[in-house]
C-alpha cells in the first residue's frame, strides 16, 4: 500500500536521475513541494534556451517509467516518501543541519533486497569506520555487530573496506540483518572487490542507494550516503577513524539528528584511533567497549542496563572491618600469638581472639600450639 500519486513517483524517480544526491537546493524543495511542483518548476526552466538548456537535454534523456522497469528487471524498487515502507526516521533529515553543502530528505531511495525498507530501520544501529583498520579495530566492530545482530537489531553501514565490511560481516555471522547504503546505484558494487558481499547482503538483507542505478561513487556521494547512514540508524558507533575520515562525516549526522554517537576507542598511539580519540575527548561521543554497551546506550531505558563490571566476591569481601583489621595482622609465614596480633591490630586483646576464631572456620588463617598464621591458599591482596 502507497499513499503516493503515481505522477508523484514518477516525478521523484526523474528527480532522482537528473539531480545529484543530498542537493539541499532539490531535497528542500522536494520536501515541502512535493515532486510534481517542483518537477513541473523546473521544466519550466528548462524551456529558457540558455540557461535550461543542459536541465532540458538532462529531462529529455530520463523516461522514469522505463527507470521503474529496468529497476524492477534487476529486484530493485524505488521507495519513497508516503510509502508504507518509508521510515519516518529519515524525515528527521528535513530538519538537521546541512554538512558539506549535503543534507535533506532523500527525494527516494532505490532498494534492493527483499528487507523491507521500515522494518530494516526500525531497530538499527550504524556501525562504521576506517577503510585501513587494524585486526584490532575489524575484531571489535564484527564483536559488536553480531552482539547487535544476535539482539535482532540491524547494523548498517557502507559496504566499504575494514570496519564496514568487518561490520556486515560480524552480523551476517549472527544471522541478522544488515543494510549496506552505497554512493552509487544498487545495481553496482563498490568497491569492486566487494561484490559477493553486496550480493550477498541484498540476497538476505537490504542494499540501498540514494543515487539511481547505474550511477557511479563520487566523493560527493560518499558525504551524502554518510547522511543516509545516519538517519536509518538510531545510533552511530565509530571504530576506529583518522582525523579526517568519512565515518566522522556520519558521526556528525548522526549527532545532528540527536541520536548517540558512539566511540571504541584504541592505542592512544593508533592513528586509525585519533579521530575516535577526539569524538571522546570532545565529549561528542560515548565511549563503549562492546555490543552489550551500545544496545543500553540506544535501547528502550532499562531493557539492556549493565551492572558496573566487578571482580568476583571473596571470602575477604564478606569479612566485618574488624576481621580483615586482624587478617590484615595475621603474620604470611611466622606465626604469631594473639597478643602479638592485636598490638599489630590495634584491637583489644579479646576482641582479636574473637576475630581470629572466624577466621579459622573460614579457613583464612591457620592456628598451631597457640600460634596463628595466613592459610597457605589464602591471596594476602
Amino acid at each position: 500500500m502507497s499513499g503516493v500519486s503515481g505522477a508523484e513517483r514518477l516525478a521523484r524517480v526523474v528527480l532522482s536521475r537528473i539531480g545529484e544526491p543530498g542537493d539541499p537546493r532539490l531535497t528542500d524543495l522536494v520536501h515541502e513541494l512535493g515532486g510534481s511542483l517542483v518537477l513541473a518548476s523546473l521544466r519550466e526552466q528548462a524551456s529558457d534556451r540558455e540557461l535550461g538548456a543542459d536541465l532540458a537535454e538532462r529531462l529529455a534523456a530520463t523516461d522514469p517509467v522505463q527507470e521503474l522497469e529496468r529497476a524492477d528487471r534487476q529486484a530493485i524498487r524505488f521507495v519513497v516518501p508516503g510509502d508504507d515502507e518509508w521510515p519516518e526516521m529519515l524525515d528527521d533529515l528535513a530538519h538537521a543541519p546541512h554538512l558539506h553543502e549535503r543534507g535533506g530528505v532523500p527525494v527516494g531511495l532505490w532498494c534492493r533486497g527483499k528487507l523491507r525498507l521500515d522494518e530494516a530501520s526500525e531497530h538499527a544501529v550504524a556501525v562504521v569506520g576506517s577503510r585501513s583498520a587494524t585486526t584490532y579495530g575489524a575484531d571489535v566492530a564484527g564483536s559488536i555487530a553480531a552482539t547487535l545482530a544476535r539482539a535482532t537489531w540491524s547494523v548498517v553501514s557502507g559496504a566499504a573496506y575494514g570496519i564496514d565490511q568487518a561490520a556486515h560481516r560480524g552480523a551476517l555471522a549472527a544471522r541478522g540483518p544488515t543494510v549496506a547504503v552505497l554512493a552509487c546505484g544498487a545495481d553496482r558494487a563498490y568497491p569492486a572487490g566487494h561484490k559477493s558481499l553486496i550480493d550477498y547482503i541484498a540476497d538476505v538483507g537490504l542494499v540501498v542507494s540514494e543515487a539511481a542505478p547505474g550511477c557511479s561513487p563520487t566523493r560527493i556521494r560518499f558525504l551524502a550516503r554518510n547522511r543516509v547512514i545516519a538517519g536509518l540508524s538510531r545510533g552511530a558507533v565509530v571504530v576506529e577513524a583518522a582525523v579526517r575520515s568519512g565515518a566522522l562525516n556520519t558521526a556528525s549526522w548522526a549527532g545532528g539528528l540527536g541520536r548517540p554517537v558512539m566511540a571504541v576507542p584504541g592505542p592512544v598511539t593508533s592513528a586509525p584511533s585519533a579521530g575516535v580519540h577526539q569524538l571522546i575527548r570532545a565529549r561528542d561521543a560515548l565511549l563503549v567497549t562492546s555490543g552489550e554497551e551500545v544496545l543500553e546506550a540506544v535501547g528502550p531505558v532499562g531493557l539492556f542496563t549493565l551492572e558496573d563490571p566487578r571482580e568476583p566476591e571473596s571470602l575477604r569481601d564478606r569479612l566485618a572491618t574488624r576481621e580483615r583489621q586482624v587478617l590484615d595482622a595475621v603474620p604470611l609465614r611466622q606465626a604469631a600469638d594473639s597478643g602479638s596480633i592485636a598490638r599489630t591490630a590495634g584491637l583489644a586483646h579479646g576482641r582479636t581472639k574473637e576475630a581470629l576464631l572466624v577466621l579459622h572456620r573460614a579457613g583464612l588463617v591457620e592456628h598451631s600450639l597457640g600460634r596463628w598464621r595466613v592459610a597457605m591458599d589464602e591471596d594476602p591482596v
